[in-house]
């Protein structure tokens, strides 16, 4: 495996070398490639997702195909703009000059991707690493077999293999990629396996973007359209892949004389998007596999939570599915309250004024995303400035993920870089800084000998104080 991810490396390298892959016009065509294997296979894509998650087909559509559309169709309407040198302006210590920041591409590069969103997270970063000009290695997840060929057979057909490929398999693939020298790696997944990117990437000094995830807070207040608020917060909960989604509501807080009122419009609004018995919705996507079934079932029979369940906990293990499930006051050391949930479980946490979200939630590690619920201005913008998290609405969930312009991403244990529109571009190229001088001026006063004067001259101009730089030059020699 070692031998043949060396080979893969190095015929992907040799392209990338020709210069190849810098032109617009490679770039063009492969983001159109993309965008081919969208419109003539999406059924296709469809039934893998169904395959692998029984995700439905709205989800499929929405959440997958539509996201890497809109990246391709970004990306083309965009690509002169963002190629394009940006000027800059210089300053009395290199005049007469002028400058420029030029985006040049990394080189090779590895895409490891995630299962919950098999697709949509292969080719997102991939789209963003073409554009910007690189050659790239994706490592689909082996967790979603029927994505994962499909992608290879599509990458095969469409793509130019010379510079883009994929790697399929599991472990033993994936690191003796990892042991390889690369211009960037982009890892989707969890804390555990992202350190152990970070721990090969350090080997060579390779930047990193870790998109790792967290237990992302729902903080409601009371002073909110309770409906909306409520089918919001399932949408991006159960209508997001089951919970299996790394920027998914992870549990809720809200105060102690408000919850009832949360949990029965939840309830209402539940049973009218799921039925009366959600394990049999078509709208439900399935848990991955058996591993995180059993995973998910252990939170439900913790004994300090299976008396807690005021909304679901049924499970089918046979099409590996659990319902919809509420959990109140959940013991905050309860394991549930201690890991990612990344399934149907919401818990929710109840506290006297809603102010106190704010030592919960600073209480865990950073989350990959925040959310508040509130027509309260100061609760707002207290929110925003004292809750560090990699992104966060205000009235709604997950909805920025979709939003080109906003940089998504992690910080602190939730992950480390950003991308998506402009941002994937800047995530896979360097920016280059260039600086151009005239022959016409040069002051002798940064030549030796040095005197105190040439130093109190190059003192007021690298300071930039033109009335101090005037009264100097009298005494500059």
């Amino acid at each position: 495996m070692g031998v043949e991810a060396e080979a893969t490396v190095r015929e992907l390298r040799a392209a990338y070398t020709t210069g190849k892959t810098k032109s617009f016009e490679w770039r063009a065509s492969q983001l159109k490639a993309i965008q081919k294997m969208l419109t003539l296979h999406s059924d296709q894509i469809i039934q893998a997702l169904r395959s692998d998650l029984n995700k439905p087909e709205f989800e499929a559509v929405i959440h997958e195909i539509c996201v890497v559309s809109a990246s391709c169709k970004l990306a083309l309407k965009e690509l002169h703009r963002w190629m394009k040198p940006q000027k800059v302006k210089t300053t009395l210590i290199s005049f007469p000059s002028s400058a420029k920041i030029v985006s040049e591409p990394l080189g090779l590069v590895l895409v490891i991707s995630a299962w919950n969103f098999p697709f949509a997270l292969s080719l997102d970063p991939v789209v963003g690493a073409i554009a910007a000009g690189n050659a790239v290695v994706l490592k689909p997840s082996e967790s979603a077999p029927a994505t994962s060929s499909l992608l290879a057979k599509l990458v095969d057909k469409y793509m130019d293999t010379s510079a883009v490929k994929v790697v399929e398999g599991a472990v033993a693939q994936t690191t003796a990629l990892l042991h390889q020298k690369w211009d960037k790696i982009f890892y989707t997944g969890g804390s555990e396996v992202g350190r152990i990117v970070l721990t090969y990437a350090a080997k060579h000094l390779t930047p990193v973007v870790l998109e790792l995830g967290g237990k992302c807070p729902a903080v409601v207040d009371s002073s909110i359209n309770l409906k909306v608020a409520a089918r919001r917060i399932i949408a991006g909960k159960w209508g997001c892949n089951s919970g299996q989604a790394c920027i998914s509501p992870d549990y809720i807080i809200t105060r102690k004389d408000f919850v009832s009122q949360l949990v029965n419009i939840m309830s209402v609004e539940l049973e009218k998007f799921f039925g009366k018995e959600p394990l049999q919705s078509k709208e439900l996507s399935s848990i991955i596999n058996a591993h995180h079934f059993n995973r998910l079932v252990k939170f439900l029979d913790d004994g300090q939570v299976s008396g807690k369940i005021v909304c679901g906990g049924e499970r089918d293990v046979s099409n590996l599915k659990i319902a919809p499930t509420i959990i109140l006051d959940v013991s905050r050391d309860s394991i549930m309250m201690d890991e990612e949930i990344f399934g149907p479980i919401l818990p929710i946490i109840t506290v006297d004024k809603i102010e106190d979200c704010f030592g919960v939630i600073n209480g865990k590690e950073k989350p990959l995303a925040a959310y508040l619920f509130t027509n309260d201005k100061k609760l707002e913008e207290k929110f925003v400035a004292n809750i560090s998290a990699g992104g966060m609405i205000i009235n709604d969930t997950i909805l920025h993920f979709l939003e080109p312009g906003l940089p998504f991403g992690g910080v602190g244990e939730s992950g480390m870089g950003a991308y998506h529109g402009k941002f994937s571009f800047d995530a896979f190229s360097h920016k280059k800084p260039v600086l151009k001088r005239s022959f016409t001026i040069d002051i002798s006063a940064r030549y030796p000998p040095y005197t105190p004067g040439k130093c109190r001259f190059l003192s007021t101009v690298v300071q930039g104080n033109l009335f101090d730089i005037l009264r100097s030059l009298g005494s500059c020699w």
